[in-house]
C-alpha cells in the first residue's frame, strides 16, 4: 500500500488507523464530516491529506478515493440512524472503490454472529437475532457480492485514545475525574475490550497482503476481563478511590425514554450477559502473532490522552 483512504478518520478506530499507517510511511487521506476535528488530529502530519466530506455522498467519497490502493471503512453512525445510513454508506464506498480500482478493508463488530456460547472462529455460523445484527450481516453480504476485493474484520468493543461513544468510555470519563462511574452490564461477566492500536496494527497487516482479501477475520482482545477486575485495576494502578455503578437492561430501557441512543441499545444488552468471545487462531496461523497490549498499558495510554484533551479544553 502506498496511499489509502480512511473513512471515519475522526473516530477512535479511524484515529488509530491513520496514526499506524503514517508510522509505516503510508500516505493517508483522512476523511470525515468535521474539518475542525480533522485539523486538530492531523494538521501536523505531512503524510495526511485532510478531506472534509460526507460518507453518504458519492461525489465526496469518489473524489477522496483518487489514487488510493485501499479504502478503510471506519465510519460510525448513531444507533438510531443505522438503517438509514449504513447501507447507503456501503453502496457509496463500493462504487468509489470500483471507480478507482481500490480494495476495501471493512471494520465490523460482532453483532452478526448473534448469540454464541463457544469461542467464535471465522467459520462459526452467523445467526443474528437483533435488527442491528441482521443489518450488519446484510452489509457483509453486499460487500461479498460486490466483486471488490474486500476483507471484513470483526472486532469486540473497543477503547483507546480519541475513542468516545463506546461502552467502556462511559466508565472511563468518570474514572478520570475520580467519580463514581457507570459500568454497563454485570460486573461479574468477563467481556472483551480491544485496544484500538492493536486493532489498527492487525487490520493494516491484513490489508497490506494480497492473500487476505475476500475473507473474514477476527481480532480478539488480549483477554476477556470482568468489571470487578477493571475496578481493581483502576484502584491499584491509577489511584481510583470510588466505585462502579452497574447499569442493567431495565435501567437502559428507562433511560431510553429520554435518549434515542439508549433506546436502541436495549437489544444489544444480551452481549453483557452472553458476550461473544473471538478466536484469533486464523490470524496467528496465517499471518503471525497478534498485537496484544495489556489492559494496564492500554488503559494508561487512554487515560493520559483523555487528561491531555481535558486540559486543552480548559485552556480554550
Amino acid at each position: 500500500m502506498k496511499k489509502v483512504l480512511v473513512l471515519g478518520a475522526s473516530g477512535g478506530i479511524g484515529y488509530a488507523l491513520v496514526n499506524e499507517l503514517v508510522s509505516r510511511g503510508i500516505e493517508v487521506v483522512a476523511f470525515a464530516r468535521g474539518k475542525e476535528k480533522l485539523e486538530k488530529l492531523y494538521g501536523h502530519e505531512k503524510k495526511v491529506t485532510i478531506f472534509q466530506g460526507d460518507a453518504l455522498v458519492d461525489l465526496d467519497v469518489t473524489d477522496a478515493s483518487q489514487g488510493v490502493d485501499v479504502i478503510f471503512h471506519a465510519v460510525s453512525f448513531p444507533y438510531q440512524e443505522w438503517e438509514q445510513t449504513h447501507p447507503i454508506c456501503v453502496d457509496v464506498m463500493i462504487r468509489a472503490a470500483k471507480s478507482v480500482k481500490a480494495k476495501i478493508a471493512f471494520v465490523d463488530n460482532v453483532y452478526a454472529y448473534g448469540r454464541q456460547l463457544e469461542l467464535v472462529t471465522e467459520e462459526t455460523e452467523k445467526a443474528p437475532h437483533t435488527k442491528k445484527g441482521k443489518l450488519r450481516l446484510e452489509m457483509e453480504s453486499t460487500l461479498k457480492n460486490s466483486n471488490v476485493p474486500t476483507l471484513i474484520v470483526h472486532m469486540p468493543d473497543v477503547y483507546g485514545p480519541n475513542c468516545a461513544n463506546t461502552i467502556l468510555h462511559e466508565t472511563l470519563k468518570n474514572v478520570i475525574q475520580n467519580k463514581t462511574a457507570n459500568f454497563v452490564g454485570s460486573m461479574k461477566v468477563a467481556r472483551e475490550y480491544l485496544y484500538t492500536l492493536d486493532a489498527a496494527k492487525t487490520m493494516i497487516e491484513l490489508a497490506s497482503r494480497e492473500d487476505t482479501y475476500n475473507q473474514n477475520w477476527n481480532i480478539p482482545a488480549s483477554r476477556p476481563i470482568t468489571g470487578e477486575e477493571l475496578l481493581e485495576l483502576f484502584r491499584k494502578e491509577f489511584g481510583y478511590t470510588k466505585s462502579f455503578r452497574s447499569i442493567s437492561k431495565s435501567m437502559i430501557r428507562l433511560m431510553g425514554i429520554f435518549q434515542p441512543f439508549m433506546k436502541e441499545m436495549v437489544e444489544m444488552m444480551y452481549l453483557t450477559k452472553e458476550p461473544v468471545v473471538l478466536s484469533g487462531k486464523k490470524y496467528e496461523a496465517s499471518v503471525g502473532a497478534l498485537s496484544s497490549t495489556t489492559y494496564q498499558e492500554g488503559l494508561s495510554n487512554t487515560l493520559k490522552w483523555m487528561e491531555k484533551e481535558s486540559k486543552k479544553e480548559l485552556l480554550v
